[in-house]
């Protein structure tokens, strides 16, 4: 008999304090994507490496966004073997692992991935000249932003040296014909480079509809330069007490993230 629960008892006790936070994190970004209109039925993948390891934690393959939490999220090596995960038949999707795993160990820097399939990104991802510098928000990314071809859905590891490289030094990277992904230190600096990543699709998809100016090469590299992590502020932080209020001021009828 299937055992799909999605009724998870509370692990905060059963793993150390800095994992605990990790898990919280995560599952709030999960809930914010959900928020934000970022989410594609149960598919996609956002994961936080666990502090001091080489574990990163993924959600169980089954769940739609409003539903995970901080102690329904799966425990995973590089290699992908499951390390821990709730008493369920739900599993993790090996996909998440190709992608995700890849980067995690590659970049040591990284402590959390986003990725997504928005309407939006896919159109961009979908053109030629990938994401151009038409608003302020786009211009951030000139310069610091990677471009992967297609080939074909995650599932091989062959894909992930190639991923790898075309990621580079950079915290975003656009799937080609696929979708958008975005890397920081932290939870909160990843969801707010993906926020912003998002918009700037967005506004793109709206702008292409008629002409459109674009500012000269000098001010668009000034632009970029001034929202780098290390020219003022690392994005993301400062935001992030904001969004969890949000979670807790919007309530939406599922189990709070934190439990």
């Amino acid at each position: 008999m299937t055992n799909y629960t999605t009724d998870f008892l509370s692990v905060r006790g059963q793993v150390s304090p800095e994992e605990w936070q990790a898990r919280v994190d995560l599952a709030a970004c999960y809930r914010l994507v959900d928020r934000y209109g970022m989410t594609d039925l149960i598919y996609n993948h956002i994961t936080a490496k666990v502090p001091g390891t080489e574990h990163f934690l993924v959600n169980l393959y089954g769940l739609i966004y409003k539903e995970i939490t901080a102690s329904s999220l799966v425990k995973i090596d590089l290699d992908g073997n499951i390390i821990w995960k709730p008493e369920t038949d739900y599993t993790y999707n090996r996909s998440g692992y190709v992608i995700h795993g890849a980067i995690h160990g590659a970049r040591p820097d990284v402590g959390a991935i986003i990725h997504t399939h928005t309407r939006a990104g896919m159109a961009i991802s979908a053109q030629k000249r990938g994401l151009l510098p038409l608003t302020q928000t786009s211009m951030r990314f000139m310069g610091h932003i990677g471009y992967h071809d297609y080939e074909g859905p995650a599932i091989d590891k062959a894909e992930q040296e190639r991923l790898v490289n075309d990621l580079g030094p950079h915290n975003a990277l656009i799937l080609k014909n696929h979708g958008l992904l975005t890397c920081g230190p932290s939870v909160p600096e990843a969801f707010n480079l993906m926020y912003q990543l998002e918009m700037s699709c967005r506004a793109q998809v709206d702008a292409l509809s008629s002409e459109v100016i674009q500012p000269d090469d000098d001010v668009v590299a000034h632009t970029a330069n001034q929202y780098q992590p290390g020219t003022r502020r690392p994005y993301g932080i400062l935001e992030w007490p904001a969004m969890l209020r949000r979670l807790k001021y919007e309530p939406d009828g599922f189990p709070p993230y934190d439990s």
